[in-house]
């Protein structure tokens, strides 16, 4: 049996009717997000980094000087500054970022990629890509609609 599908029986029958779609919808959407989280967070589990934290490296890592500011990182990231503060405090005593002062603007602050972090951001994305961004249980066809329809969602709620 499926919970949700049975949570959203239950949401019809009580007189939800109008919302027990959405309800599903949005409950389904939660709890995959678990699951492919989960699937994530055990490959990473032996490089020593949360998805968070790994986001930061890529970000790093894709970026042209290898660095960027701790605002530019949180903009991007489109998380709170406390929580780039948090995975640049790890990441930096793990010896995979360095803070570094801005070379022309002494309010910021640089965080920059350590080779030991390239190379840590180089061998999760290998793993990621075999274990799970190859394989994300959905048919090509089925993952394009999916993230046409989460981009609409986003896109509505005004997350670009």
């Amino acid at each position: 049996m499926d919970p949700i599908a049975e949570a959203r029986r239950q949401w019809a029958a009580h007189g939800w009717e109008d919302a027990a779609d959405g309800m599903a919808a949005l409950t389904s959407l939660m709890r995959a997000q678990q699951i492919v989280l989960a699937r994530v967070e055990a490959v990473l589990r032996p490089y020593g980094v949360t998805f968070a934290r790994y986001e930061v490296l890529m970000l790093l890592y894709f970026s042209r000087a290898g660095s960027l500011p701790m605002t530019k990182i949180g903009n991007r990231l489109q998380v709170h500054p406390t929580s780039v503060t948090n995975a640049v405090d790890r990441l930096e005593s793990a010896g995979l970022v360095r803070r570094t002062p801005h070379p022309t603007d002494r309010r910021t602050t640089l965080v920059q990629l350590l080779p030991k972090g390239r190379e840590l951001a180089a061998g999760a994305t290998k793993e990621l890509n075999t274990q799970v961004f190859t394989k994300p249980d959905l048919s090509s066809g089925r993952v394009t609609a999916l993230v046409e329809i989460l981009a609409e969602m986003r896109h509505e709620a005004g997350d670009f």
